[in-house]
């Protein structure tokens, strides 16, 4: 399928003669840097938005403004360090990269693993086994666009597999007034809210949440929903307790004070759902094989999160199947730079 893309974006960025400048200054800057180093890829300077600038020191480089940039580095290659759904932003994005090479490398929410060419080579047979499986046109391409970005950090591929966020809810995912949804991931209810607002109904809602703080949050904004029932706890493949960092922000886990936290199974629950969604910052994997048996015995529509780890895109769909292997399969992208905002959808 990709055979004709004989490198990727971490090679060509090594071998690139002109200055290679970051956008951003966050985690994903971090990461970003991190690999670049890993690769031999030599980061000339960093700039941010203007309001970020601030007279900042980012690894020993001072933080400028874009035209400062310019000025300073002329002809340069742009990484793309922090990712965005805000349309003003991506319009400025867009704004540079019609003046400069710009790229957003993909580093993985989670785990320390990068996409080049030879791990896509190593799993070329699973790449093609998912994609074979999926359910309409829409999701192949979305599929076919994701996995060449992850190569090449070009922001077009993106682009053009973008969907508005309502269209699975008005093609393949419809809602009956008696359906009993469990949100994993569940952060400050926005989740549960959008819910509310697309379901004509529903029986019971069972919310989770591992963060404290972010816990908290979604309890005051779920306050006033009938038949909710909110749950401070990890969704994982076994039952326990975890210590992680609590950042009272999305990723709990990765930053922050430690604490411990109840680990749940969805299969302990006891529940019958009609409709699950995951975002779980990466252990949806686990989740997946903590719910085998209500997946098996209930069939619930499913929307999974697939952008925290690197293998995501067929790691999911594959752990899906092995649990119950007659789903339609949808794959949906949601305007979001980089391929953050990713979704499978099991109908």
């Amino acid at each position: 399928m990709y055979n004709r893309v004989m490198n990727d974006i971490w090679n060509y960025l090594r071998k690139l003669k002109k200055p290679i400048v970051l956008y951003g200054t966050g985690n994903g800057a971090d990461k970003m840097l991190s690999v670049c180093e890993k690769y031999g890829i030599r980061v000339s300077g960093v700039f941010s938005s203007d309001s970020f600038v601030r007279k900042k020191i980012f690894h020993s480089m001072p933080v400028t403004d874009y035209k400062t940039a310019c000025d300073k580095f002329g002809d340069m290659a742009v990484l793309l360090c922090f990712g965005t759904a805000l349309p003003e932003v991506t319009a400025n994005i867009r704004r540079i990269a019609a003046v400069h090479e710009l790229y957003a490398p993909e580093v993985p929410v989670r785990g320390e693993a990068v996409f080049n060419f030879e791990y896509y080579k190593k799993r070329q047979a699973e790449f093609l086994s998912v994609r074979e499986k999926l359910a309409d046109e829409i999701s192949k391409r979305t599929f076919d666009c994701i996995v060449k970005y992850k190569l090449t950090g070009d922001i077009n591929l993106l682009f053009d597999c973008e969907t508005d966020r309502e269209e699975p809810y008005k093609s393949f995912l419809h809602f009956t007034d008696n359906e009993t949804y469990l949100d994993l991931g569940a952060y400050r209810g926005d989740t549960v809210l959008s819910f509310c607002k697309r379901a004509k109904g529903w029986k019971s809602i069972i919310a989770v949440e591992p963060d404290v703080k972010t816990y908290a949050k979604l309890k005051a904004a779920t306050a006033d929903i009938e038949n909710i029932t909110n749950i401070n706890a990890f969704a994982g493949a076994k039952s326990g307790v975890k210590t992680v960092n609590m950042n009272g922000s999305r990723g709990a886990g990765q930053g922050g004070a430690p604490g411990e936290v109840r680990v749940i199974t969805v299969d302990s629950l006891g529940i019958a759902p009609t409709f699950i969604k995951m975002d779980i910052e990466g252990d949806e994997s686990e989740a997946i094989s903590g719910a085998s048996e209500t997946i098996r015995t209930y069939r619930p529509k499913m929307k999974i999160s697939a952008y925290h780890r690197i293998g995501d895109i067929i790691d999911i769909p594959k752990a899906v199947q092995a649990v119950y292997p007659d789903y339609k399969i949808y794959l949906r992208h949601n305007p979001c730079l980089p391929a953050w905002d990713t979704d499978y959808f099991f109908i």
